[in-house]
């Protein structure tokens, strides 16, 4: 972090270097192929076609497939257990419908509900603040009224 003084020089660092060795690469013998005789001689099978010609060749054995191992010894109760599982997964999905559909109709519900308030509403503010004229009923005019000791002078 501090500068080095001026007046002294840098001092002589031993240096190594360090050259890399190569590695030979390995050779590869290719190993020679030998020939396997097998256990028993295979029978040699002759056919004589329709056409007359004879075709001779070795018999082959049809491959014999591994045999099925046995199933390990499962409880019932898991199995069914398993099932009821799938079978409430797909319960889960229906009633998530259901319950969708029930909000849905009883959105709808109260929306018409509002709808036919607010028409009858209207309808009879409409009846009450028409004016179409006379309603056939008594109509009495009050110019002066007395009221003392609260009898009603008229």
């Amino acid at each position: 972090m501090h500068p080095e003084p001026a007046h002294h020089a840098p001092a002589e660092r031993a240096v190594e270097v360090h050259y890399p060795t190569p590695i030979p690469p390995a050779v590869v013998v290719p190993t020679p192929l030998v020939p396997v005789q097998p256990g028993t001689v295979p029978a040699v099978a002759s056919i004589v076609l329709p056409d007359g010609r004879v075709v001779t060749g070795y018999a082959l054995e049809p491959a014999k497939p591994e045999p099925v191992a046995p199933k390990p010894p499962g409880s019932r109760a898991a199995v069914n257990v398993a099932l009821g599982g799938v079978g409430f997964l797909a319960m889960c999905g229906g009633l998530l419908l259901l319950t969708t559909f029930i909000t849905a109709l009883t959105a709808l519900i109260t929306q018409l509900i509002t709808l036919a308030a607010v028409i009858f509403g209207g309808w009879i503010a409409v009846q009450v603040f028409s004016a179409s004229g006379d309603k056939g009923g008594t109509t009495v005019n009050i110019r002066k009224a007395v009221i003392k000791r609260n009898k009603f002078y008229g």
